[in-house]
């Protein structure tokens, strides 16, 4: 959870204008969170796809960063390599209880079979008793959905709240109608400084995008870091300097940074705000 200091700094806020566009004297390292940023929600996690258009886009701003390009997500590296084929990016899964930088080094957390298991047990128990809740097992973490039944958010929460003590070392982490339950000790914007202070990142400006409470912390490391924070969507309170609509308008806008990274930006903003 974010600290009070930073959650009381999360006020109500005027409208954020458009993310800005690369300069020719600019050096950015992209962090980029996946569900409701560059892919639109689903259901279920298993239900999103990625298309060829957005790896290629992906593939080509990796190449163009000269690596300094990062995934930076909920879901495990192995769920990431399946979606996104294996890529050579850097990639922080489970809210960066995995890494594995830009050299392929990989840095996890472990969680012994017995305390994994009772998680899982817990997690079931509370999900058979929410009609509607889903269980997302991702090995050292679990995940709680409700995206089919939002009315039973609140109790969602309150349930795992009351079973919190009963799991000592695990924390509760929300999101977008989930909550799940994850090792203590690490979040997004702590991955991200680690992949900040080895090459291909070190010394850029950071730039991190994202949509969820979970990306909070991303939005203050690179706010710390002279860096741009982008939030996708109209969650509010909310750290980001910088906001996108929705995952289209991402994607669109990445390929504008495509474009000013390649040859120079656009020399006039697009008529629905610059993103679309």
């Amino acid at each position: 959870m974010l600290a009070p200091s930073t959650a009381s700094a999360m006020s109500a806020q005027p409208p954020l204008p458009s993310p800005p566009l690369p300069g020719v004297e600019d050096h950015w390292a992209l962090f980029l969170d996946v569900d409701g940023t560059l892919l639109d929600f689903a259901d279920r996690p298993e239900q999103v796809c990625v298309d060829g258009r957005l790896r290629e886009l992906l593939d080509d701003l990796y190449a163009t960063l000269d690596g300094a390009l990062a995934l930076v997500s909920g879901r495990s590296l192995d769920d990431l390599d399946d979606l996104f084929g294996h890529p050579p990016w850097a990639m922080a899964g489970l809210h960066g209880l995995e890494l594995r930088c830009a050299d392929g080094r990989y840095r996890g957390v472990h969680i012994g079979a017995a305390r994994r298991s009772l998680v899982r047990e817990i997690a079931g128990e509370i999900a058979t008793g929410l009609p509607g809740v889903t269980l997302e097992d991702k090995g050292i973490a679990v995940a709680l959905h409700c995206r089919t039944a939002p009315q039973q958010f609140e109790a969602l929460r309150a349930s795992v709240q009351a079973l919190l003590p009963h799991l000592a070392g695990y924390e509760m982490q929300q999101g977008n109608m989930v909550i799940e339950l994850k090792p203590e000790g690490m979040d997004k914007g702590s991955a991200v400084t680690s992949l900040l202070a080895r090459g291909p990142f070190l010394g850029r400006q950071p730039v991190y995008v994202g949509d969820d409470l979970t990306d909070e912390h991303g939005f203050a490391m690179a706010n710390l870091e002279h860096g741009i924070s982008i939030r996708v969507g109209a969650r509010e309170p909310s750290l980001a300097r910088f906001s996108l609509p929705e995952p289209a308008a991402t994607r669109a806008w990445l390929f504008r940074v495509l474009h000013a990274l390649k040859h120079g930006a656009l020399s006039h903003a697009h008529p629905s705000g610059g993103n679309a």
